[in-house]
């Protein structure tokens, strides 16, 4: 059902936080990476569906080259990660015990919130949940996130728990963003949002698997210059 996917997300994050908080350490690493590699093989099979809904291969193409470098001169995946560290050292410099319960309780909410609401496929995923075509992405995410509040609460505490609000507020604010989007920017349009988004979503799966470091947020402006060359060709 459209629309539930920030829901789902939230709650994955409330049942994994929780899961981490009551099992601590004890989840096999070896069960983590089964996991998340069953996860990136998921998450590439929907991106290679996404990208295939485009019309014009070669718009997908241009919006891509031409969003990459716009993305890579701002340095949008460097601010983003710029942006986690200056948080985490802030609240990390901030202890007033070392380890005091006050301060890892703060360290958790800020470094989940950013890793949860912070990238591509937060964004594509909500989005499309929001444009009513797909919310697949959306609910793979869920999934990974839930996996991640596991580790993260087992090390990090209960702030964790706390980080589903901003998933909730964060990702609900982008799917109403993108109802209301569809529903004046036709299907042709969105459908080549889609399949741009798409090819951010297959580099995000070769991420998890491993398979080099693709720095998928320099890649965010695509998605706005493939809305508008949509816009202007079709």
């Amino acid at each position: 059902m459209h629309l539930w996917g920030y829901i789902a997300n939230t709650a994955t994050v409330l049942a994994g936080s929780s899961l981490g908080f009551l099992a601590g350490s004890r989840l096999p690493e070896p069960i983590k990476k089964i996991i998340l590699t069953g996860l990136g093989l998921s998450t590439i099979l929907i991106g290679a569906r996404m990208s295939f809904e485009t019309k014009k291969l070669l718009l997908v193409v241009g919006s891509i080259v031409v969003g990459g470098i716009i993305g890579q001169l701002i340095g949008i995946e460097e601010w983003l990660e710029h942006v986690g560290e200056r948080l985490r050292r802030r609240f990390e410099s901030g202890k007033t015990l070392p380890g005091s319960a006050e301060s890892t309780f703060v360290l958790g909410f800020v470094t989940a919130s950013l890793l949860f609401c912070t990238g591509p496929m937060t964004i594509v995923g909500s989005l499309e949940d929001g444009f009513a075509r797909s919310a697949d992405l959306i609910y793979i995410k869920s999934l990974m996130d839930g996996v991640a509040a596991v580790a993260l609460t087992a090390s990090l505490g209960i702030g964790v728990f706390f980080s589903a609000a901003t998933v909730f507020i964060f990702q609900g604010l982008l799917t109403y963003a993108g109802m209301a989007m569809g529903s004046f920017i036709g299907e042709p349009v969105m459908a080549e949002i889609s399949a741009t988004g798409g090819a951010l979503i297959l580099g995000i799966g070769f991420n998890l698997l491993g398979f080099g470091r693709i720095k998928v947020g320099n890649f965010l402006p695509a998605l706005f210059m493939a809305g508008i060359l949509a816009w202007w060709l079709l």
